[in-house]
């Protein structure tokens, strides 16, 4: 068998060391398993967490928006909105204005989970900070890890 057109092992390291993708991707699942666990008790994932907190608007909103907001496609989201529509955390109505159109609300019930949810929350977002902050990764000075930088530089790419 011809070598010609194989990768060289040593692509691999450099791909592991510097892949922007492979690192963030690692990043979101850890952080995403550490929400997963901290909302466990109010019977909520990270990803509902967040679906939920997206819908804590004063007027319903429309599933362009939230699908945007939360980088997801309509499918996904519609998927998404399922369980939390048959748990009666989120309400999914027709668009008064465009009968095609859906707009999405939370419930009182869902309020009220949200409500109980934020605290958990807003505790392991400071920790995952003070994580962060304290972080002594190669080459990086103490402190140099600012949460509001990296979260800056991730809007960037979004």
């Amino acid at each position: 068998m011809s070598s010609a057109g194989l990768v060289p092992f040593e692509t691999t390291f450099r791909v592991r060391d510097c892949c922007l993708c492979l690192h963030v991707q690692r990043a979101a699942r850890v952080l995403a398993r550490r929400f997963d666990e901290a909302l466990r008790p109010v019977g909520l994932t990270n990803g509902q967490f967040s679906l939920i907190m997206s819908l804590n608007r004063p007027e319903p909103a429309s599933m362009a928006s939230v699908a945007a907001l939360l980088a997801m496609d309509r499918t996904t989201l519609t998927a998404a909105l399922k369980p939390l529509e048959r748990r009666g955390l989120v309400r999914v109505a027709a668009d008064p204005t465009d009968r095609r159109g859906r707009r999405l609300s939370l419930t009182s019930k869902g309020k009220t989970l949200l409500a109980r949810a934020v605290p958990i929350w807003e505790q392991i977002h400071r920790d995952v900070e003070a994580q962060l902050r304290n972080a002594e990764p190669p080459g990086v000075q103490p402190g140099n890890l600012e949460p509001d930088r990296l979260r800056n530089s991730l809007r960037a790419l979004a």
